[in-house]
């Protein structure tokens, strides 16, 4: 260790050395987060060539349950291009959501015990393929019974033409929806692993979860029953999934203390 120059006091030193640490820190998280928007980037220009196809796809549920000779519409004249480049960009960042995560954990592995270390990883892949479980369930699922039934109970004499950004914007909301709601497994084995409640607990207030739920799925669906519904079930079934992986989880403080000894 090098000694105080001149005229510089042990206590200057030491904040000298956690002054280079915290910097260290930030370069590093500032290269984290480069990498992450040029993943974001390179799916982006690997993703927008084929918007226009994949805008197509995206509305094949509702255009399928038009009436013949109808179809979707742009109100305004800046929507066909910008619909598709939106559609593209929020694609290429659900693509690179891998990568991104991957990134959050090389940044925050080093400061984890062995036991977080076991747990955080699987964790993150999870969650990962859970938001995509849950957009695929919208979009397989949800969109055909919600759109078959908006495009039912309709008046008579009322040509129904939907507009492109107002379509993406329903349908990226739905997405978002549905995949943070099947973050509930994730949520739930965390709370229980930090000690905020045990999963006995969490059994005993199973009905204000499933009255929960239902609200959730109000707010964050069409005010139908049928989406409601589609959200809410998902959510309890899930928020029970969670409890029964929370118990195989949960594991004992001195079984923990011990692996972290280890680990150092």
């Amino acid at each position: 260790m090098s000694s105080p120059h001149p005229g510089q006091t042990p206590t200057d030193t030491a904040d000298s050395q956690q002054e280079m640490t915290l910097i260290e820190h930030l370069l590093e998280l500032r290269n984290r987060l480069l990498k992450m928007v040029l993943a974001v980037l390179v799916c982006f220009l690997a993703i927008y060539p084929f918007a226009n196809e994949l805008y197509l796809l995206l509305s094949q549920p509702l255009r399928e349950l038009l009436p013949v000779g109808q179809t979707m519409i742009a109100t305004d004249i800046t929507s066909p291009f910008f619909a598709p480049l939106k559609l593209a960009l929020v694609l290429a960042v659900f693509a690179a959501i891998p990568i991104i995560l991957y990134q959050l954990w090389s940044f925050v592995a080093p400061g984890l015990y062995a036991h977080e270390k076991r747990l955080a990883f699987p964790l993150l892949a999870t969650s990962v393929v859970l938001f995509y479980l849950g957009a695929a369930f919208a979009y397989f699922v949800v969109f055909p019974l919600v759109f078959g039934f908006f495009t039912a109970i309709g008046p008579e004499g009322i040509v129904e033409l939907p507009d492109i950004s107002s379509y993406l914007n329903f349908v990226l909301k739905m997405f978002f929806a549905f995949g943070v709601a099947f973050e509930i497994p994730i949520a739930t084995i965390l709370l229980i692993l930090t000690g905020a409640t045990t999963p006995a607990d969490l059994a005993a207030k199973r009905p204000y979860v499933v009255v929960g739920c239902f609200i959730i799925g109000m707010m964050l669906t069409p005010p139908d029953v049928i989406s409601q519904t589609l959200l809410a079930l998902p959510m309890w079934l899930l928020f029970e999934l969670g409890i029964l992986f929370g118990r195989l989880a949960q594991r004992r403080p001195d079984d923990q203390t011990a692996e972290d000894r280890d680990g150092e």
